[in-house]
């Protein structure tokens, strides 16, 4: 048993299992196997997404429209109390680079562009900006080979701040996952941030952001909650995700309530319900009798409430990003607006129309909505002027359709894949029929990379700008 739920203290008394593992995989599997764990690593190839729909509509599966995964390192050195990501692989101060250089990452991705026809990536990496010297030779090199390619990252606020426009512009950063937390935090990642400033400044400039706010911090009370959420919800992310304060097995968050002897019992709060999007799994100091669910629920309404659906606010930043830079000085950056926002006056018209019929009861985000459909009119003319009722007619008849699917109960399940390899396939009694064959990306022996070593197990934080130096007039800034 390998992953998250190797972190679970007595896991070996509870299921009979023969090895535990915990961190980093893939050089264990392969000592297991009496391979040598440090020999070059082939990426995967994998898609970063399936059964796409929106408004009722699947989208998502043609050639190329959807992203690529890419993992150039896993684990976050810092280290937030409740990360059970950072915690995974050593805490704070530690991680595993996959791919210690730009030029071995470009030679990945260029091998992802080639093999699944795509110019997009979702880099899953928890800090990926954060490793700003090889971010930055990865910048080189996309110049260098034309590359427009869009990347979707996660990223801490204070590690965006590094950054220039003009680097975050060039490096097609197209999607940021932000853990926004909550007003005040005191995490390092946040400190002396402006997050909201911040988000206006990315979206301005076409990058979508899907935020992150924690429900059930330990300051919150019954009595505060609502402003919490009115703090999250101003931040006006195309996405928000709302989750509940969590202790999960072997972050230090877990660590203390179990100190304290503050964790429920499993007869209280079974392991299967102790996901962050139920209810806690530990007696809160302020919040009782499972308020906690409706606060999570009045977060999700009340930003929809406010802020309207999402693809509204996507086709609003991707509009703001189109006409910052559909004539930018380099030709690459223009291409990327143009494949990214080609839709905007077709597609996105009809569901700005169908949008601003659906929510017509709704005086104050109606008239957002019309104020939307009126500038892309503006941008793409006669072609969305048209677009606008003939699709957004279509839309709203499959938007009513999927009201009454999902009244009836419907919801999404991922299903179940498998793949091996050509030496499994081969093995006697082995049904291969239904599993898909592994396929990685080939990259000259040149740029093979090897696993990595960790890095120190325990770095103070103050240490981390040792590993990540920061320019000059950020730390001036305070970043």
């Amino acid at each position: 048993v390998g992953g998250h739920l190797a972190n679970k203290p007595g896991l070996r008394e509870l299921i009979d299992v023969d090895h535990v593992v915990q961190g980093e995989g893939v050089s264990w599997f392969r000592r297991f196997l009496g391979e040598t764990g440090d020999r070059p690593i082939r990426h995967p190839l994998i898609g970063s997404a399936f059964g796409s729909r929106a408004m009722g509509v699947p989208f998502g599966g043609g050639k190329g429209e959807t992203a690529a995964t890419v993992i150039p390192s896993v684990g976050c050195p810092m280290g937030c109390n409740f990360c059970s990501t950072s915690a995974m692989f050593g805490g704070k101060g530690s991680f595993f680079n996959f791919y210690d250089s730009g030029d071995e990452l470009f030679e990945v991705m260029c091998g992802l562009e080639k093999a699944l026809e795509t110019r997009s990536f979702f880099v899953m990496d928890e800090n990926f900006l954060l490793y700003r010297k090889r971010a930055l030779r990865l910048l080189e090199l996309m110049r260098q080979h034309g590359k427009s390619w869009a990347l979707y990252v996660f990223s801490s606020a204070n590690t965006l701040r590094l950054y220039s426009l003009e680097e975050l512009v060039g490096l097609g950063i197209s999607w940021v996952w932000i853990g926004l937390e909550g007003n005040g935090s005191e995490y390092v990642k946040l400190k002396g941030a402006d997050t909201r400033s911040l988000v206006r400044t990315l979206q301005a400039n076409g990058i979508r952001v899907l935020g992150s706010s924690i429900v059930g911090l330990l300051e919150h009370t019954p009595d505060n909650i609502d402003a919490a959420i009115d703090y999250a919800v101003s931040h006006d992310t195309e996405f928000h995700q709302f989750m509940l304060y969590t202790p999960v097995p072997g972050t230090p968050l877990y660590a203390e309530h179990r100190e304290k002897g503050t964790l429920l019992p499993a007869d209280d709060c079974p392991d299967a319900d102790s996901h962050g999007q139920l209810r806690f799994n530990f007696r809160h100091p302020h919040i009782r009798n499972g308020e906690e669910t409706e606060f999570l629920l009045r977060a999700f309404r009340h930003d929809f409430e406010v802020n309207g659906p999402s693809i509204i606010r996507i086709a609003r930043t991707m509009l703001r990003g189109y006409q910052a830079h559909k004539n930018h000085p380099e030709p690459r950056v223009r291409e990327r607006y143009r494949w990214e926002c080609k839709h905007l006056g077709t597609m996105y018209a009809g569901a700005v129309w169908a949008a601003e019929k659906w929510f017509r009861r709704d005086p104050v985000l109606s008239a957002r909505i019309r104020g939307l459909r009126r500038e892309m009119e503006r941008e793409f003319g006669l072609k969305a002027r048209l677009a606008g009722p003939v699709l957004g007619t279509f839309l709203l008849a499959t938007l009513r359709r999927e009201e009454k699917r999902l009244a009836r109960g419907v919801a999404s399940e991922p299903p179940t894949f498998y793949e091996m390899n050509e030496a499994a396939a081969g093995l006697a009694g082995v049904r291969s029929k239904d599993a898909g064959r592994c396929r990685w990306v080939e990259v000259e022996p040149s740029v093979a990379t090897r696993l990595p070593k960790p890095a120190a197990a325990r770095v103070a934080t103050a240490e981390v700008a040792d590993l990540f130096p920061m320019p000059a007039e950020a730390e001036a800034a305070g970043a």
